[in-house]
């Protein structure tokens, strides 16, 4: 099991996902940008692995206005020796690299832009990993978009959006993460039957939209639509309820007890790479890789 966390490490003060208004762009100050993006991504990977966390998701920002029509230069050629290496030092040490596209990326929107907004950009996204010499087991992770009205009629539309729009090289990286409002685990297990999709579990999603299926069985029925050989261990995505929130908030730091307890209740059978959805980031992570360890510890010590 690798810990992770998304896209921005409060430890350092450079960010990978630096950007600028549209009204400024230019090709200099994107390839300006760019570069320093990377730099820090270089900063931030090292960071990881020095500390232990093996699973990173992206920044979507690493090119800004990436799957921009205004963006016309040839960013992928000019930086490949840059993504390259980072590649490289991913899997030297055996990290585990996702994107998580933001929420305009909406498959099933009766909108025939939006949709096709949101296959570009999955594309640009599947791009940064390509450049990274990234196997299919690095994925974009959406959700599966709104109900409009009619839910069947809103899977059909995202059904057909797979068949019919998406390049096969997004198509190998895409998993679809059950929401908190809208689309439950059962739901999404419809898209997999439909597509061969794999399913992402959060576990406080699932906590507030389920159809009675306990945390264990549904990270089994999740686990079940991943393919070893190329989708890689699952991935699932950890996060606790903000005390004195709405519902589905997520907490501002690690509560260790409610994490240890995760790790308890999973599948002996199943070691997914888990995402901390904590909003102290890497603080959080350092502190779940401790647990981690030490319920490790605890159980070969019963063992």
């Amino acid at each position: 099991m690798r810990i992770g966390y998304p896209c921005v490490n409060e430890s350092l003060t450079c960010s990978a996902a630096q950007t600028f208004r549209l009204a400024s762009y230019s090709t200099d100050r994107l390839r300006t940008t760019v570069a320093a993006n990377l730099v820090c991504l270089r900063q931030i990977l090292e960071f990881n692995v020095a500390h232990g966390l093996l699973y990173f998701r992206l920044p979507s920002g690493i090119v800004p206005f990436g799957s921009h029509a205004i963006n016309q230069h040839d960013w992928a050629t000019e930086f490949a020796p840059q993504f390259a290496e980072l590649g490289a030092f991913a899997r030297k040490h055996r990290m585990r690299l996702a994107l998580h596209p933001d929420q305009f990326v909406v498959l099933n929107s009766p909108d025939a832009d939006i949709v096709r907004r949101s296959v570009e950009e999955l594309v640009y996204q599947g791009r940064l990993l390509d450049l990274m010499e990234m196997d299919t087991a690095a994925k974009l992770q959406i959700h599966a978009g709104g109900v409009y009205g009619d839910k069947p009629a809103a899977l059909d539309r995202w059904v057909r959006t797979w068949h019919e729009l998406l390049p096969d090289a997004v198509r190998r990286r895409l998993v679809v993460e059950p929401d908190d409002r809208l689309y439950s685990l059962h739901d999404c297990l419809e898209l997999h039957r439909r597509t061969g999709v794999p399913l992402l579990l959060d576990n406080l999603h699932h906590e507030c939209l389920n159809h009675g299926e306990s945390l264990t069985d549904a990270v089994l029925a999740a686990a079940a639509t991943w393919h070893p050989h190329h989708d890689g261990p699952p991935l699932m995505d950890y996060s606790e309820q903000a005390p004195g929130e709405r519902r589905g908030k997520h907490r501002a730091s690690l509560d260790e007890a409610h994490f240890a307890a995760f790790v308890a209740a999973l599948p002996a059978t199943v070691a997914p790479d888990v995402m901390l959805e904590i909003k102290d980031k890497e603080a959080s992570a350092l502190r779940a890789v401790a647990v981690l360890r030490a319920v490790r510890a605890l159980t070969a010590a019963r063992a």
